[in-house]
């Protein structure tokens, strides 16, 4: 706890790996993704309970996976937390290969399980969603090409990057999955604008992306549909808004009590998109502030800790890393409560989902492993001492 209040000891030379990891790691972040992956357990056991009986499971059948899964997401996060950002680059820019690869396919080999989009590969047991992993490696690669732009005598990096975030987005939209789209782009501006990148040209990306979304009402019938419920003055009680809209007034400040919700019977989506519906019903406001407090923490923890990073690249995929993941939340609650048009985006570490819960493992281990302390001095002392 002293180490939590007062923070970390930078690594000794000579040190085993588990002692030096522990020293060095963000301890907060790390309390705060192992708290929400708890809570996301604990509205498991409600949340999935309808979905089991209706598909004639065991009542915690998808509970149950849910842990399997999470066990899985939290050693590969403990694993890749403990590397280099050398090693985070390298595994970064494999994992997006792989991935995007897998996104090239899916109009060929994906599947839209009923949802109008086609986003999965289906393996038969289990299905995979390669945008949740394409996300994680899209940083790292894109903060590669920043950072090596920064170099004398580098490659057009910034120019690199663009490119493959407009491809990276073009993909999505065409699944259609406008959500994971848009926090791509999101992620992409957040890291060009920690690269040194000109307000005139973000603003102008921003003009871009609001054109294309303009485009895509227009093109995609499942897109407006989507928009044109958002700006309904009207909510359909029979609709996933309406029911979510109605559980979390219905919960209060203290909520209705443990498993006395109703909404979880409604919606078909209870357990992964609006699990945070099912948490305002039955544990009123305070588990939602708790949750959204959870997220904020390992967002302005790491964001400190990035200030005083001299890597460049770590630096910039931090800050991507980091955005990204308060952003997905933010995106998941804010159309819960019918602030954002509905995405069909998971709550990192409290959805149900393998591939969400194993993707958000992976990024915490990567903003883990960046933001852990290493012997530097801060940005500024290192310009004055350049002067």
């Amino acid at each position: 706890m002293t180490d939590m209040v007062f923070g970390t000891t930078p690594a000794r030379a000579g040190d085993p790996i588990l002692p030096r990891w522990w020293r060095t790691v963000n301890k907060w972040a790390l309390f705060c993704v192992l708290s929400l992956f708890a809570i996301g357990l604990l509205l498991g056991l409600a949340a999935s309970v309808p979905l089991a009986e209706k598909n004639n499971l065991p009542r915690f059948y998808y509970v149950q996976r849910q842990a399997v899964f999470g066990g899985m997401a939290l050693v590969v996060m403990l694993v890749i937390s403990m590397m280099s950002p050398r090693q985070i680059r390298r595994i970064g820019v494999l994992g997006f290969a792989v991935a995007f690869a897998a996104i090239v396919m899916l109009p060929f080999i994906g599947t839209d399980f009923g949802k109008g989009a086609t986003r999965w590969l289906s393996l038969g047991f289990v299905s995979i969603q390669p945008s949740e992993f394409l996300k994680p490696g899209f940083v790292a690669i894109c903060a590669w090409f920043m950072a090596a732009s920064m170099e004398i005598g580098g490659p057009p990096g910034k120019l690199y990057s663009f490119i493959a975030a407009a491809t990276v987005v073009i993909l999505l939209a065409l699944q259609p999955d406008f959500g994971q789209a848009s926090l791509v782009l999101f992620s992409w501006l957040v890291m060009y604008f920690v690269a040194g990148a000109p307000m005139v040209l973000l603003l102008a990306v921003a003009g871009m992306a609001l054109m294309g979304g303009m485009f895509a009402y227009g093109a995609s019938e499942h897109f407006a549909r989507r928009i044109n419920g958002f700006l309904s003055p009207d909510i359909d009680p029979r609709t996933q808004i309406g029911y979510a809209t109605n559980a979390i007034q219905e919960g209060g400040f203290f909520g209705v009590g443990v498993g006395e919700g109703t909404v979880k019977w409604s919606l078909p989506d209870a357990h992964t998109d609006f699990i945070i519906a099912v948490a305002a019903e039955e544990y009123g406001l305070i588990m939602v502030l708790t949750v959204i407090a959870l997220y904020m923490t390992i967002v302005v923890r790491s964001l400190l800790r990035l200030l005083k990073e001299r890597d460049p690249f770590a630096r910039i995929a931090g800050t991507g890393l980091a955005c990204a993941f308060g952003v997905q939340a933010l995106i998941n609650m804010g159309v819960a409560v019918r602030l954002l048009p509905a995405k069909g985006m998971t709550l990192p570490f409290v959805s149900y989902g393998g591939s969400s819960v194993i993707a958000s493992g992976i990024a915490a281990g990567m903003l883990l492993a960046l933001t852990r302390t290493r012997p530097q001095g801060e940005i500024a002392e290192i310009l004055r001492r350049g002067r």
